[in-house]
């Protein structure tokens, strides 16, 4: 039976990954004026522009001359832009980001007169469950992923939403390729052989491949084709969306409500969520400091002053978002840009906040709630006063933020004076209501020692070396890593070194606040952990802080649980979301010998936070960029560095086919000064809930 094939060109846009941006911006310009020239010729009926808008809009910052043909060719249908701003990672991303996202792409490509929209995601590293609804809250009905999608056929209803798994994946150059129209023919009958085995009548073929051209003589390579597959195969150049019109009733024959990260038959590059922990904790602490000052500009109801600049700052954020950027595979140069990025947002986060104050006449010890529930716990709170009625904290040289925002001021050498923080306590600090913080009345839950740090709801406890929260056993292994930015390599016959407990002491003793210090010894470097607690709280703080000088390795946290572990619900798009695990698998019984393959995991992804909510299992830990858990047996590990030095290692042991190019990167050993955060608790999702609030708080002080 003779199969119609509907292909469609595309090219995907990664902004930067093994080279800089301003690089790929430069090919950029030779990549999008040829399609232009192809379209304005009549060479080609359309082209798909990945599902975003970034590359168009940084085209045309260097061809500002060639918008209204843009626009005409948009309006026309031969040119498909958005509805993403850029391609974000699924599972690196919160909610209000990838909401953000969508409403960045899909106003610009609206304004240039874009009408069909497509939840394009052919590369991300699997799929998140939540996607389908936040598409359809956007008005978007329809899906097209890859990675992640196992023996799926190629039309199938993903959370209630008909989605196309490119089969072959996006990545097919062969009209590019240097051989003869026999060869490539041969190439493409093996590859619709495979899609026509998951299809029916209509096949969908992606040409096209990363910041990829077109070949001027496209049209005649396939006819040519055409001729030699006459029997099976017809390729006509179009849309995805004229795929979709046909195959409109086929998506029934298989529906799935759960997430999409099956490595069986596509990559799906776990460790990277473990890549460039630095990265990830920028990313969610400036998402979050973000998210603070929107919500303070709509409180003030100052949108028509800030809206744009929130926009900007949105727009870098999302730069950074993009998948190979997030995900730490990216070379060091475009991470330090990242990081500058990142600061740069930070910058204008604080400032709004700092300017909002200032002119709302925001007194000191004043407190507002931004969240939608109430907040009991300890804040802090700065000032250039002294206020011996509450706890000071410390002391350091800065200039005060009302001097700072007053456009009629400058600060000169005198006003570089002691800005002291204060440690307070609130209970029941309502939505949207704005209080002076009070002195407190009382006495302290917390008490500590060299060896014990603990409240009415929670302990830590040191005992003949071994760390124990609430029974719990806490402990730091260092496995030796032979992979690379995108997969941990472990190596076969590796028991992991356990770190010793050195030493322990008291480095803070408030009413509000407590903290312990705790050194661990590894082979070759110290780990200093400072433990800290706050009155009436139901977590502990952990803040690691050490000098790395090892390479390729990974250095985890364990928690030792009194059960096997069989289930865990991590949060993903801000919801908790339940993944069941086999707790036996061990990864190094499974490493992969044949070509293609990529070993399974027991990691997955998190965005802030997971708990284990079983009878005897219900420890919770929420982080601040630490991305990734694993589980085997009874313990719960999460990783707070992971070393290597190459963006794709040819000899990783767990994936047996290059992810990408062999490029050194010496930053991604991590060497020098490393920390991590993180959050411990123990209860039940309720409690989760509550200890995301205190430790994600909405507070302006």
């Amino acid at each position: 039976m003779k199969r119609q094939v509907i292909a469609y060109l595309h090219t995907h846009w990664d902004r930067e990954w093994y080279r800089e941006y301003e690089v790929f911006r430069m090919r950029l310009l030779r990549v999008f004026d040829n399609i232009l020239y192809m379209l304005d010729n009549n060479k080609i009926p359309c082209f798909y522009f990945d599902g975003q808008v970034s590359a168009l809009l940084d085209y045309l910052k260097m061809r500002p001359e060639k918008e209204n043909f843009i626009r005409m060719l948009i309006r026309t249908k031969k040119l498909f832009i958005g509805p993403f701003y850029c391609l974000v990672d699924e599972f690196l991303t919160d909610r209000q980001c990838f909401e953000k996202n969508l409403e960045l792409g899909m106003k610009t490509a609206i304004d240039f007169g874009c009408t069909d929209f497509i939840g394009y995601l052919a590369d991300t590293f699997g799929h998140s469950q939540n996607i389908p609804d936040i598409l359809r809250e956007f008005g978007i009905d329809k899906a097209i992923v890859w990675r992640g999608c196992g023996d799926f056929p190629a039309e199938f209803k993903w959370c209630g939403m008909d989605t196309v798994n490119l089969v072959r994946g996006y990545f097919n150059d062969v009209f590019s390729m240097d051989c003869s129209i026999e060869e490539k023919a041969s190439i493409l009958k093996k590859n619709l052989d495979l899609i026509a085995e998951k299809s029916g009548l209509y096949i969908l073929l992606p040409i096209g491949a990363d910041h990829l051209g077109i070949p001027l003589d496209i049209e005649d390579q396939i006819a040519a084709v055409n001729e030699i597959l006459s029997e099976d195969y017809e390729i006509t150049l179009g849309s995805p969306f004229d795929y979709f019109k046909n195959v409109s009733t086929d998506f029934d024959k298989l529906k799935f409500d759960d997430e999409l990260r099956d490595n069986s038959k596509t990559f799906t590059l776990q460790g990277c969520y473990s890549s460039r922990l630095d990265i990830k904790r920028l990313n969610i602490e400036t998402s979050h400091k973000l998210d603070l000052a929107n919500r303070y500009v709509r409180f003030c109801k100052a949108e028509s002053k800030y809206s744009r600049i929130i926009d900007y700052a949105y727009e870098m954020l999302l730069q950074n978002q993009a998948h190979d950027s997030i995900c730490g595979c990216s070379t060091d140069d475009v991470h330090a840009e990242n990081i500058i990025r990142y600061k740069k947002i930070m910058q204008i986060a604080s400032t709004i906040i700092d300017e909002l104050k200032f002119e709302t006449n925001f007194e000191e010890k004043m407190v507002l709630n931004l969240a939608d529930k109430n907040y009991t716990g300890t804040l802090e709170f700065s000032s250039a006063k002294e206020h011996k009625e509450f706890e000071k904290l410390y002391s350091k040289k800065g200039f005060d933020k009302k001097l700072l925002a007053n456009i009629n001021k400058i600060p000169v050498t005198e006003d570089y004076i002691d800005i002291n923080q204060y440690l307070v306590n609130v209970e029941n600090l309502e939505p949207d209501q704005i209080e002076f913080i009070m002195p407190e009345v009382g006495e302290t839950d917390l008490y500590i020692s060299d060896k014990l740090i603990k409240n009415d709801k929670i302990k830590l406890e040191i005992n003949n070396g071994e760390i124990l929260i609430k029974d719990t056993p806490f402990s730091l292994v260092d496995w030796i890593d032979l992979g690379d930015s995108y997969n941990y390599g472990p190596k076969i016959d590796d028991n992991g070194y356990k770190f010793n407990f050195s030493r322990s002491r008291v480095i803070l003793n408030k009413k509000n606040r407590v903290g312990l210090k705790i050194d661990f010894e590894g082979a070759r470097d110290i780990v200093s952990l400072v433990v800290t607690l706050d009155k009436g709280a139901d977590f502990l703080k952990f803040e690691f802080n050490w000098d790395n000088s090892q390479k390729n390795h990974l250095l985890e946290v364990c928690f030792s649980l009194k059960e096997n572990i069989k289930q865990v619900y991590s949060e993903d798009m801000n919801l908790l979301i339940k993944r069941e695990f086999d707790s036996g698998y061990n990864i190094r019984e499974h490493l992969p010998s044949e070509i293609g393959i990529e070993a399974k995991t027991n990691t997955a992804p998190m965005q802030r936070g997971l708990i284990i909510d079983e009878s005897e299992n219900n420890i919770g830990v929420i982080t601040k960029g630490l991305t990734q858990y694993e589980i085997f047996e009874n313990k719960l590990y999460i990783p707070i560095l992971r070393a290597t030095g190459v963006i794709s290692n040819p000899l990783n042991t767990a994936r047996t086919t290059p992810a990408g190019p062999p490029i050194e990167t010496l930053d991604l050993q991590m060497l020098g000064q490393n920390q991590a955060e993180l959050y411990v608790f123990f209860g039940n999702q309720n409690t989760f809930n509550n200890v995301m609030n205190r430790v994600y708080n909405y507070i302006i002080t």
